[in-house]
């Protein structure tokens, strides 16, 4: 199962709690089968099928396929200077 490092806890929460067009309650992250990437956005509640990782009180959402990518992996944040986010998938030792 996916797990988030401290920086990504924080900045998960953080960009869930910006959302004013939404009580948006997790971070959703979804992909295509054998695409190489993945998309995110905040959404109010997880979709039928998605899992769950909570950490923190930070939630992401996982649909399946992102769920099978992102088993055994760790979620990382880096916050740059002009304050855009960057997240990265790390593998688990």
């Amino acid at each position: 199962m996916l797990t988030l490092t401290e920086t990504a806890t924080t900045v998960v929460k953080t960009i869930v709690e910006q959302d004013p067009n939404t009580e948006a309650s997790g971070l959703r992250i979804n992909g295509e089968p054998g695409a190489p990437n993945l998309t995110v956005a905040v959404v109010a509640a997880p979709e039928a099928g998605d899992s769950v990782v909570e950490a923190d009180g930070a939630r992401v959402f996982l649909e399946e396929n992102a769920s099978v990518a992102l088993n055994d992996k760790t979620l990382h944040a880096e916050v740059g200077e002009n304050g855009a986010v960057n997240f990265a998938i790390l593998d688990n030792a």
